[in-house]
């Protein structure tokens, strides 16, 4: 990026825009503020895999725009939010607030930094309702295009660092939320199933999540949850 270069020549300085600043406050604020810990599993998703292969080419001739894993793990996500209320939630001092919404916000990497438009209600959207969603959500946050209503009351947030290349992740838990889920990159993998090893599609999904508010029981709970419902899609699981 352009930028000011020093006197020496030696540096080159950018200014910080007004995104940026805010970014940078509201991850400072959250690794201030919240006691985090992190955990990882792994994930088998090869009928998943299968699954958005045996629908994808009705899906995008219908819809008109790619289907991507995406939508596929929200789904899981948002059950399994409904399963553990203390991960869709924030802290109160003296009380843990439940959100009985559930609002997911989901991280994309815009040209003037990172934003997290927020699919209000995503429990009540089947998988092909939330690709579309997201995909309006992800469009207009690249184009400048969001609108107040769209960047709040998020109370969950998913960020897809696997369509970066990302193996594992640490991600900082955007405030005051309970947590943070991050789905990483796809990879065909040995693994051993009843003593045979068979080549696998193999993802981590790695939560991040507010130690005052749940401890590792819950948060295991939580993924363990989300990992059975992605396990379990495969071909004929309806995406409508």
């Amino acid at each position: 990026p352009a930028g000011e270069t020093s006197a020496d020549g030696e540096e080159t300085y950018i200014t910080v825009t007004p995104v940026r600043r805010m970014i940078a406050e509201a991850m400072v604020r959250s690794v201030s503020e919240i006691p985090s810990a992190w955990s990882t599993v792994e994930v088998d998703v090869s009928g998943l895999v299968a699954l958005r292969a045996s629908v994808r080419a009705e899906f995008e001739q219908k819809q008109g725009g790619s289907l991507t894993y995406l939508p596929f793990v929200i789904k899981a996500v948002v059950e399994a939010l409904k399963e553990f209320p203390t991960m869709n939630a924030s802290w109160g001092g003296d009380k843990i607030i439940l959100k009985n919404r559930v609002n997911l916000g989901l991280a994309v990497a815009a040209p003037g930094g990172l934003i997290v438009p927020v699919l209000h209600n995503a429990d009540q959207l089947s998988i092909a309702g939330l690709a579309a969603v997201a995909k309006d959500l992800a469009d207009r946050a690249r184009t400048k295009k969001l609108t107040l209503n769209d960047v709040q009351g998020g109370t969950f947030t998913l960020n897809n660092t696997g369509a970066l290349g990302s193996y594992l992740s640490g991600p900082i838990i955007n405030y005051p939320q309970a947590g943070i889920l991050t789905t990483e990159t796809i990879q065909k993998r040995a693994v051993v199933i009843d003593d045979a090893i068979a080549i696998r599609s193999m993802m981590n999904i790695c939560l991040a999540f507010y130690h005052r508010i749940n401890d590792g029981s819950e948060a295991s709970g939580f993924m363990a949850a989300v990992k059975s419902k992605l396990q379990k899609m495969a071909p004929g699981t309806s995406i409508y």
